[in-house]
């Protein structure tokens, strides 16, 4: 299996999901696929879409993908345990951002989109989604990306609740390198890495 790993300060590594690592994502996702049968399909996928196969439909996709090799996403494992989820892809594979107002493109530049992250309660709050993030630029820029694009959340007053923090804060994106590039909501920015 070809496989990237990354190691940071902490015993972290960093691989792909693949056919080699579905088992470990399938236990971090958990029974609910995360987030009430997601399985990180949401942008793949029409809202019709995504309501019609949530739960094992969404399973069944996304082990799909990684038997025809799509790049979907980097794991986060702590020893041989997956403790976190961050999602990547060429911005083209996610159907959803082609028609959202305050996301759609910004230019006509090869972009990949990082989507999600999902990261185990204890693990949370930790620097980990900034950690993902760097193994999501090197995974992107193995596979030919010039430029990693994500759409993170900013809290208004306080803390976030986590559940509405999937597509990462930006404080872990300008930790890992980003800048902002665009901006169309007060809370949503768009923020660009770009690889040298």
């Amino acid at each position: 299996m070809d496989c990237i790993v990354f190691q940071f300060d902490m015993v972290f590594n960093f691989q792909p999901l693949d056919a080699g690592t579905w088992d470990a994502f399938v236990e971090l996702f958990g029974e609910k696929g995360a987030c009430g049968g997601c399985w990180c399909m949401t942008w793949r996928l029409t809202a019709a879409e995504f309501e019609k196969q949530k739960g094992a439909a969404n399973k069944k996709a996304i082990q799909q993908l990684t038997k025809k090799n799509k790049p979907i996403g980097v794991l986060a494992f702590l020893n041989e345990k997956a403790i976190g989820w961050c999602a990547i892809a060429p911005r083209e594979e996610y159907k959803r951002l082609e028609t959202s107002r305050i996301m759609k493109p910004i230019d006509d530049k090869p972009v990949w989109s990082v989507s999600c992250f999902f990261i185990q309660k204890e693990f949370r709050n930790k620097g980990l989604s900034s950690q993902l993030l760097k193994a999501a630029i090197a995974f992107a820029k193995k596979n030919g990306a010039t430029i990693v694009e994500g759409y993170p959340q900013e809290a208004r007053k306080g803390k976030m609740p986590d559940v509405f923090a999937w597509t990462g804060l930006s404080a872990s994106f300008i930790k890992a390198g980003f800048k902002e590039v665009e901006r169309r909501s007060e809370t949503r920015p768009i923020m660009r890495y770009f690889i040298k």
